[in-house]
């Protein structure tokens, strides 16, 4: 099988050829039909976060694809049943937070693409109870995006707690901002979108925001403040400026939700304000298989719409480099059947 592999920090993919991985107890060997590029699989291959993974690996948490073998005592997967294998390779299951609804913060965790080989491959394996089953009427270049970028948005909104007439800032309509733009319009909130691109901003248009701020010429903090202040603000654009401007169009009350995670990101807060105004800074982290169904079932219903676009395996190290010069309107996914 064809993988792309991380051999050195810093330094471009190496596309290699590797025996197909058996499964052992407890998994499955997923034959790869697309998988989403992240921008966590770009920290992953330059080595930037403090808790870094081991080279050679593979990156990749939003591979999708069709169960073609089974390991032993895996009974609920069926050879030739489509799942996704997102970011939560693996949790332990009996701790407080897996036992409490909240397995993403598990100590024990094991992340697919960091701490095991991920999806940008032909062929990978995963762990069956965390491989989620993808409804009929899903592609698979849909649920590629739909397993990191769509769960993230949709437990970040949770997470939130937005409801109806809420007004809901996404900073950054990217790759996660344009489903996090879909899920709040779901959820019936008045939906403030923040950019820098013009052609993001006119995303954001089409998807249906209520408000669109540029914030390359106007306050952010501000406008939000011109429509009463942000209830919940999701901090998307992996840069502090951006976390910044979105704390200060909170109303009194409201929530800065981070999700995006800048290599060496910190945000300076008003102590005196925070306390007075009542807000609160919360990090959100992923989602559960819970969250990932309900993204799909959302999808399945015709809810939302993923904007991608697919290119071959082989183009991994030009699709980082676009995704790090801004030029990726939304998502790229890998056609792991492009070039064969």
């Amino acid at each position: 099988m064809k993988a792309a592999v991380v051999r050195a920090f810093g330094e471009p993919l190496v596309i290699e050829e590797r025996p197909d991985p058996e499964p052992g107890p407890g998994q499955v060997r997923v034959r790869v039909e697309a998988s989403g590029l992240c921008h966590t699989d770009i920290h992953a291959a330059h080595g930037d976060w403090p808790v870094k993974p081991s080279p050679p690996f593979v990156p990749g948490h939003e591979g999708v694809g069709i169960v073609e073998a089974l390991g032993d005592d895996v009974t609920h997967l069926e050879i030739g049943q489509r799942v996704a294998v997102p970011w939560l390779g693996y949790a332990c299951g009996r701790c407080e937070h897996c036992r409490s609804g909240w397995e993403t913060l598990c100590e024990q965790q094991v992340n697919t693409g960091y701490g095991c080989d991920g999806g940008h491959a032909e062929k990978m394996l995963a762990r069956a109870d965390f491989a989620q089953p993808v409804p009929d009427g899903v592609s698979a270049f849909d649920a590629a995006p739909l397993t990191c970028a769509g769960v993230t948005t949709y437990k970040a909104l949770k997470v939130a707690e937005v409801r109806p007439a809420q007004l809901v800032a996404v900073s950054g309509i990217g790759g996660l901002g344009h489903l996090a733009l879909q899920y709040a319009k779901i959820a019936g909130a008045t939906v403030a979108a923040v950019d820098v691109t013009d052609e993001k901003l006119e995303l954001a248009r089409e998807l249906g925001a209520d408000i669109v701020i540029d914030a390359r010429k106007e306050d952010v903090g501000e406008v939000l403040k011109a429509h009463g202040g942000a209830h919940a603000a999701v901090a998307l654009a992996a840069n502090d400026v951006s976390f910044a401007a979105a704390y200060a169009g909170l109303r009194r009350g409201g929530k800065l939700v981070m999700v995006a995670l800048p290599a060496h990101g910190t945000v300076s807060l008003p102590i005196f304000d925070t306390v007075l105004n009542g807000t609160s800074v919360i990090g959100s982290i992923v989602g559960t298989r819970q969250d990932l169904a309900e993204v799909f079932q959302l999808h399945a219903a015709g809810r939302t719409r993923v904007i991608y676009e697919t290119r071959p395996l082989d183009a991994v190290n030009e699709s980082i480099d676009a995704v790090l010069r801004g030029e990726v309107p939304a998502r790229i996914v890998f056609d792991m059947a492009a070039g064969r």
